[in-house]
């Protein structure tokens, strides 16, 4: 499948990859800044295009963009590459179909958490927090709070 065309039909749909080689490159970003390797992102989507199995689209886009702005932190803040990617992401429930893809589901759960202020990451909080105690943020108020959750179910 060849994203190239937009998210207008099934056949234009993304590639598989596309949301997984963003959060790929965020990771080399990432490991590269912590070990201080200075890797050329827009460089190795140049050779991965040319030299891996993987040769979606999307590579292309990633070397324009980190060739126009080397020192991105993250595609995720590229306007351009967001407009494009989230334009797609109604495309991704149809390659899905129904079908289990942890892979795809995890990434494009990644990408969801990239891009919204607002996450049901709260719900982690509260099942830690009743599993540890470990207590939980509310956006009404700041403050660390902790619930008695057995109390509450019984």
């Amino acid at each position: 499948m060849d994203g190239a065309a937009g998210a207008g039909s099934f056949d234009s749909s993304p590639d598989d990859y596309d949301v997984v080689g963003l959060q790929g490159m965020n990771v080399l970003r990432a490991k590269s800044n912590e070990k201080g390797w200075n890797l050329n992102l827009g460089e190795l989507a140049r050779i991965w295009k040319g030299g891996c199995i993987i040769r979606t689209v999307l590579l292309d886009k990633i070397k324009k963009t980190y060739r126009s702005n080397p020192n991105l932190s993250s595609l995720m803040v590229d306007p351009e590459f967001v407009r494009e990617m989230t334009e797609r992401k109604a495309a991704w429930g149809r390659v899905r179909a129904g079908i289990s893809t942890p892979g795809i589901s995890a990434s494009l759960t990644y990408f969801d958490y990239c891009r919204r202020a607002d996450l049901p990451l709260n719900l982690v909080q509260a099942q830690r927090d009743f599993f540890g105690a470990h207590t939980y943020e509310r956006v009404d108020r700041p403050g660390a709070f902790h619930t008695e959750w057995t109390k509450l179910a019984y």
